[in-house]
């Protein structure tokens, strides 16, 4: 009963779906996640156990600094999050080029993840074990897998690891960072995470094979170095 209760409010919280601005790059064609990553472990599956038995681990371990760290990151939503990474005069509010080329990035992973995200339809944690304690249970019940945050991190950090390769290994690991305050949050999965790199990965390969998209980076790359970044 109280995992249907769950179910019910986090329904009632959840806004409507993202709408793309325009025509995709990436549409359903293009990128099918049934064709691209595996299915997600079952609840009750070996496999689910032992993920659900790390999350109870971090429960146990995880301090306030990393919970306030993670929520912190659960509120990003964009190409800022690797603004510490990039140093000073990274502020996208005044490089136009490469701030529309981060919300094309944006648009397409997000359209993308929701399409994997209604055809695995996997359940939330908090939906599988109530005695977790995660930072939010405002997503839908069963939008789990791939993780969305962890996509939108990859796939915005390999653009960006090719805009200024020097910062590669850097940008990767703030990637990773941020991938895995969903898991100290306790609202996805460690197959979830796994699932979103790959998949980010895999968009931003995608965009870059893609003459329009190409031209937007060149326009960013160029922005960029004018600004000495």
């Amino acid at each position: 009963m109280r995992r249907l209760l769950l179910v019910a409010a986090a329904t009632m919280l959840v806004a409507a779906k993202h709408a793309p601005d325009g025509p995709l790059l990436l549409g359903p064609a293009t990128l099918d996640p049934a064709l691209l990553l595996p299915p997600a472990p079952r609840d009750d599956s070996a496999a689910g156990r032992a993920e659900l038995a790390m999350l109870h681990q971090i429960d146990r371990t995880r301090t306030p600094e990393e919970i306030a760290h993670a929520k912190a990151d659960g509120e990003t939503k964009n190409v800022t999050i690797f603004a510490a990474v990039m140093g000073p005069g990274f502020d996208p509010e005044r490089l136009p080029a490469t701030k529309a080329l981060f919300h094309t990035v944006r648009e397409e992973e997000k359209a993308a993840v929701d399409r994997a995200k209604d055809h695995f339809r996997r359940n939330r944690p908090w939906i599988t074990d109530s005695t977790l304690h995660p930072c939010s249970t405002n997503d839908e019940p069963q939008s789990s897998y791939p993780s969305g945050h962890t996509s939108m991190g990859y796939a915005m950090a390999a653009i960006l690891a090719r805009l200024e390769p020097s910062k590669a290994p850097a940008i990767l690991a703030r990637a990773a960072d941020y991938a895995h305050s969903r898991l100290v949050c306790e609202v996805h999965f460690p197959g979830d995470i796994a699932a979103g790199q790959a998949y980010g990965m895999m968009i931003a390969e995608r965009l870059m094979a893609q003459p329009a998209f190409r031209a937007s980076f060149q326009a960013a790359q160029a922005e960029l170095r004018a600004a000495g970044l």
